[in-house]
C-alpha cells in the first residue's frame, strides 16, 4: 500500500468496517427479545472497532493513537465474549459466520497488536 493519507486506507480499520457488517448480518436472527439487550451490545461494540481507530488516527499523536488501539482491541475481546454467550444461548444460527467472525477477530487483533508496536517504538 502506499502512503497512508486517511485512517480510511489503514487495513485495521478495513478490517474493523468489515467485522461491522458481519455482526450485523448474524445478529440478524438473534431472538427478537435481545434486540435492546445482547444484540444491542454487540453491535455497539463492533462500531467501536473502527470508530475508535479512526478516532485515534485523528488524534496527531502516537502516544493517542495507541491508546484509541488498545480501546479497539478491548472491544474487539468484548465482541469475542458476547458471541460465545450468543452461541451458548443457542442464538448463533448461523455456524459459518460466527466462524467466519471469530477469525476475523483474531486476526483484526494480531494485525491491531503489530500496528500498535510500530507506534509505540
Amino acid at each position: 500500500m502506499g502512503e497512508i493519507k486517511s485512517y480510511k486506507d489503514l487495513l485495521i480499520w478495513q478490517k474493523g468496517i468489515k467485522i461491522v457488517c458481519l455482526v450485523y448480518q448474524l445478529v440478524k436472527s438473534f431472538p427478537q427479545e435481545e434486540l435492546y439487550a445482547l444484540t444491542s451490545q454487540i453491535k455497539r461494540a463492533s462500531i467501536s472497532i473502527p470508530s475508535n481507530i479512526a478516532e485515534g488516527y485523528g488524534r496527531n499523536t502516537d502516544k493517542s493513537f495507541s491508546h484509541f488501539l488498545d480501546i479497539s482491541r478491548g472491544s474487539l475481546f468484548e465482541i469475542e465474549t458476547q458471541l460465545l454467550i450468543a452461541n451458548e444461548l443457542g442464538f448463533i444460527t448461523n455456524e459459518t459466520l460466527y466462524t467466519e467472525i471469530l477469525s476475523q477477530i483474531e486476526e483484526e487483533s494480531k494485525m491491531i497488536n503489530a500496528f500498535s508496536k510500530t507506534l509505540k517504538n
